[in-house]
């Protein structure tokens, strides 16, 4: 299924059994979540690895940078940490690229997918202060070097790195991803379930940058309750639109459910519906 994608599943505990299901199940390519023990960057940096498994399953990755990622963070040698990480990313991504070509869109950008940090909250008699929000001189003066790095370490290379909504975006949030945008290595990543959980808080903000919507987080969720990560066709999602949406603006999609059962009847009904 080209264009179509899985996350790394919890239930897999290795790369090659990620491989395997996705070889399965006629997908194009695995995510590979940074949150994971076996895929942390020491373990990525070992690119022939990654790169043999994947070449003779016929398949590519991109890759979900950890979600706990915080390029903000007041505490420099946090924020330094973090920004090495992303170089060090940068550089792995950068071997993966003819993988990406072979057995995906060439068209499409080598990718890293990352969340935004609501960072913490003071809460006070009558109300919670976000220090983000509070000193946010500071905050967007983060994003700026971290743009400005992000651009000197990808160069000309095909590389995009894809900004994700989860909870809802604040509106500082907004305008750090906004400053993002205007940069030419970063897009957007449509999370439909995520949308759907915040009551689609986040979607007139997503499409008024749909010249920048190049990757999809595909699964079903619902409203009330608040949930998400389902397989397709067991929530309230329509779906049909978001995947039209998707194919209007080029975009990959990774099936981003929880498990293998899930992930299978995603596939099926993809098969049935598309």
């Amino acid at each position: 299924m080209k264009n179509f994608g899985m996350p790394t599943l919890i239930e897999n505990s290795t790369l090659e059994e990620n491989i395997a299901l996705c070889k399965r199940l006629g997908l194009s390519f695995i995510e590979l979540n940074m949150n994971f023990p076996e895929y942390q960057l020491d373990k990525l940096e070992n690119t022939e690895k990654f790169i043999k498994a994947a070449d003779k399953a016929g398949i590519y990755y991109t890759i979900h940078l950890d979600e706990n990622l915080d390029v903000a963070d007041f505490n420099p040698l946090v924020r330094s940490a973090y920004l090495e990480t992303v170089r060090r990313t940068i550089l792995v991504a950068k071997q993966l690229i003819p993988l990406k070509n072979k057995y995906g869109d060439p068209a499409q950008p080598m990718l890293l997918n990352m969340h935004t940090q609501r960072g913490i909250y003071i809460t006070l008699p009558d109300r919670k202060v976000q220090m983000y929000e509070r000193d946010f001189p500071e905050y967007i003066a983060a994003f700026r070097y971290f743009v400005s790095c992000c651009e000197e370490w990808i160069g000309d290379a095909d590389i995009k790195i894809a900004v994700e909504n989860t909870n809802g975006f604040r509106d500082y949030e907004k305008e750090a991803v906004e400053y993002m945008l205007q940069s030419e290595c970063f897009v957007l990543t449509w999370d439909i379930g995520h949308s759907k959980a915040t009551a689609e808080k986040d979607v007139p903000f997503i499409l008024s940058h749909r010249d920048k919507l190049k990757h999809f987080h595909i699964h079903d969720g619902t409203e009330v309750p608040p949930k998400n990560h389902l397989a397709l066709g067991d929530g309230e999602i329509d779906l049909h639109a978001r995947l039209h949406c998707a194919e209007e603006c080029g975009a990959r999609c990774v099936l981003e459910t929880k498990t293998t059962h899930a992930l299978e009847s995603s596939v099926k009904w993809l098969q049935k519906n598309t």
